[in-house]
């Protein structure tokens, strides 16, 4: 299907059928596991190997590389339908596809394809080292170094809010090789859990999605041949961009999916809590509740599928990744809310997961670009082109 063949929310049989198989995956794996992976902090033992089995992690790779050979559009449905059941399981599937994998289909090497992709698809986790304590909005105000040496390069700084990095193989590190050149100097590492020197910190204690790894990633003097270049020296400024316009729509995805469970949730409990004799469904203010909540919804999965539909066809996106992360991010943060309050007290208490949606929703006007950020760049993408919006 492409673009414009058919609305935006009809989807092909292979799409239908790689949606409901993660959406079963979801309630029969991943439901049962929800409470106990929050309360521990971590994924449950062998929830990552199920996910590639299933074909979750590399589903742009190529088959020859043990890939599902899928599109961009498949990955948003897998992050989706995940996220509905849990956002933090979402966000594995969404960094190694959207982020990891994408930098690496594009800017790899044959010869770094033929290492990492097959070991990917197999259950290794890519995790990417960008933000740094002084480098959030400003990712390219960065500190961590690159040194040439005879053999490679060097590696020193300190990365932090690194997602996955706990579960992570290998790294895509960003560091700059000429700081006097500024953003020109950042340059694109492929960096191997065991090198000498690199060392994953401790774990964040976060409000949301909890279950997912927020580590400090320290590198000292990690030495890494001319092999673990990805790109051209200078171009990871380039690489951090571009993936992370396509990024945002894979965090969109997973707001979206959150915004669905609640939903869901909130609709089901409004259907067997009764009050006053009757269930509180039954009474018109939590209908309209309901309604505008589903229709906040189906504007955001609009927008979801529209710009990863552009991506797919070709077309120019990073003006509809930047109104998705941010549209989308709002809708998630408030039906999460008002899902909590038709749960009433129940709500309140981790007994119910309305409270786990509401806390998973806030992250997603922070990471990722901020929403200032992308207002930013939809203004400047806007301004550009006198004919829009």
């Amino acid at each position: 299907m492409t673009h414009a063949a058919a609305p935006l929310t009809v989807l092909s049989e292979e799409e239908q059928l790689l949606q409901s198989t993660v959406r079963r995956f979801a309630a029969e794996t991943v439901a049962p596991l929800v409470r106990s992976m929050e309360e521990a902090a971590q994924y449950a033992p062998g929830l990552i190997e199920k996910l590639a089995q299933l074909g979750l992690l590399a589903i742009e790779v190529p088959e020859r590389f043990g890939g599902a050979a899928g599109s961009f559009f498949e990955s948003i449905l897998a992050v989706e339908a995940l996220a509905e059941v849990d956002p933090a399981v979402a966000l594995i599937v969404d960094i190694q596809n959207t982020l990891s994998v994408n930098a690496l289909l594009r800017w790899g090497t044959e010869s770094q394809h033929e290492r990492w992709l097959p070991q990917l698809a197999d259950g290794m986790l890519c995790s990417y080292a960008l933000s740094e304590a002084g480098s959030g909005s400003d990712a390219f105000a960065m500190e961590t170094r690159a040194e040439r040496m005879a053999t490679g390069y060097r590696l020193r700084g300190r990365k932090l809010w690194i997602s996955n990095a706990r579960e992570a193989g290998v790294f895509l590190v960003f560091a700059n090789l000429d700081p006097a050149a500024g953003y020109r100097g950042i340059t694109a590492f492929l960096v191997p859990r065991q090198t000498p020197g690199l060392t994953v910190g401790r774990a964040e204690h976060k409000l949301g999605i909890c279950a997912s790894s927020t580590c400090e990633l320290l590198l000292d003097d990690c030495e890494i041949p001319t092999d673990a270049l990805l790109g051209d020296e200078g171009k990871g400024y380039k690489i951090a961009i571009e993936v992370l316009n396509e990024g945002r729509i894979g965090i969109g995805a997973q707001l979206l999916g959150l915004a669905t469970g609640a939903w869901k949730h909130a609709a089901r409990y409004a259907q067997q809590r009764r009050q006053f004799g009757r269930a509180i469904v039954d009474f018109q203010a939590v209908q309209f509740e309901l309604a505008e909540m589903a229709t906040q919804i189906e504007a955001a999965r609009l927008m979801v599928y529209n710009a990863a539909r552009r991506k797919d066809a070709g077309l120019p996106f990073v003006t509809e990744a930047a109104m998705t992360k941010y549209f989308v991010s709002q809708v998630a943060e408030n039906v999460a809310s008002r899902a909590v309050e038709i749960f009433g007290g129940n709500g309140f208490v981790r007994d119910y997961p309305a409270e786990k949606f509401f806390r998973d929703s806030k992250i997603g006007k922070i990471y990722e670009g901020t929403s200032n950020m992308q207002l930013m760049t939809i203004a400047r993408q806007l301004l550009t082109d006198p004919v829009t919006p």
